[in-house]
């Protein structure tokens, strides 16, 4: 790791402990005196296997990242032709850390003994407001069926975002990755054989449940990449994502457990987690 980073880290400690100011403040989730409330976006709804209706004119679909999308070098490092690289926002929606994943049980960074195993989904939340990345890519059959099977646990959903500067639909729907539950995630794409791979042989039976808490070295690498993408992203990251409680925000956790942000991933993980 090197010194930029060493640095992130000591700015991201500085910055969580002191209670933030309120949301509407922050992010933008209000509207400021003499200014229009922006429509309220369109209904989303669930995409099927390949994402009808999604992509544009152009062949291309937009991404909504919430986590390790937050991060540009990390988007890139999934969809290197990624164009448009941006801040956006998504209403009536909020970050919740509660389910296990299998990759993280792969790259031995899971820690089943504390529970500490959970990555990010979304979920809908009437009120909520987040700050978000969008960007542009090829929405190829090839591309979308990668795109599954890079994230394979989650319901794919497609949402009208906002624009991140005055809070008006941007005209186009994203593709955001929801929270899902086990028997509908069984049955529409995880059989007894898949399930088995992916997660029986590590003791899993359950992924979508409420008794986890954040992997702390993917934990660490979402702040990071909010914190570079901006102030409101940032903020948006600590306060309006919540453990699997739904009522600990991140801010909370990592006041609680500040030795998070000072734990470096494994040396062969730091290029993809640090931000």
């Amino acid at each position: 790791m090197g010194a930029h980073d060493r640095a992130a880290d000591a700015s991201v400690e500085a910055a969580v402990p002191p209670a933030a100011a309120p949301a509407g403040d922050i992010a933008g989730l209000s509207s400021r005196a003499g200014e229009a409330e922006p429509a309220i976006p369109a209904e989303p709804y669930e995409l099927d296997d390949d994402f009808s209706g999604l992509a544009c004119a152009e062949g291309l679909m937009t991404v909504a990242g919430f986590g390790s999308l937050l991060s540009e070098t990390s988007a890139r490092s999934t969809f290197p032709q990624l164009r448009n690289f941006r801040q956006g926002r998504l209403r009536g929606w909020r970050r919740v850390f509660a389910h296990q994943c299998d990759i993280f049980f792969a790259r031995g960074i899971a820690r089943p003994e504390t529970r500490e195993v959970s990555s990010l989904s979304v979920e809908e939340h009437p009120g909520s407001e987040i700050v978000v990345s969008l960007f542009e890519v090829e929405a190829t059959p090839a591309s979308v069926a990668a795109f599954i099977e890079r994230e394979h646990e989650f319901r794919f959903v497609a949402v009208e975002p906002l624009r991140f500067e005055c809070g008006s639909p941007i005209g186009r729907r994203a593709v955001v990755c929801a929270r899902w539950n086990d028997d509908e995630y069984r049955w529409r794409r995880c059989p007894p054989h898949e399930w088995q791979r992916r997660y029986g042989k590590h003791g899993v039976t359950q992924i979508w449940t409420d008794d986890v808490l954040p992997c702390r070295v993917y934990l660490r690498h979402c702040v990071l990449a909010a914190q570079r993408l901006g102030p409101a992203a940032f903020q948006s990251f600590l306060d309006e994502t919540y453990l699997a409680d739904r009522v600990t925000t991140v801010r909370q956790h990592l006041a609680a457990n500040p030795g998070i942000l000072q734990e470096l991933p494994p040396p062969s993980l730091i290029g993809r987690y640090s931000g």
